[in-house]
């Protein structure tokens, strides 16, 4: 994978690591676009701290910001770094298997 595709992978992987984080974009894929309040207002987080969550999913694509009426800031979902992220571990996958599939035929199966 190219170092490019792989540092958008790391980036997903960091982001998906805390389960706040996952919980916001579980939000957002069911219920669609919100501002940092209307997450807040369904989740037992504080508005703060979503906007943290929101600045480092922002940073790794996963969230788009788009501004809203009143000078509102709405989060929309971007799935195409988690696609990048998915062809990486396709991808390991397939090496792990190959090379375990050259280890069984080693050993005699």
């Amino acid at each position: 994978m190219a170092p490019e595709r792989e540092a958008v992978a790391e980036q997903v992987f960091v982001a998906l690591a805390d389960p706040s984080r996952r919980s916001i974009l579980a939000v957002l894929a069911s219920g669609g676009p919100a501002t940092a309040t209307e997450l807040a207002d369904g989740l037992p987080i504080t508005r703060q701290a979503i906007a943290k969550h929101l600045a480092l999913l922002t940073a790794a694509g996963l969230v788009t910001p788009e501004q809203g009426e009143r000078r509102r800031v709405r989060y929309r979902l971007n799935s195409a770094p988690m696609q990048v992220a998915q062809q990486f571990l396709a991808a390991l996958a397939r090496d792990w298997d190959s090379r375990l599939d050259a280890l069984k035929k080693q050993l005699g199966d």
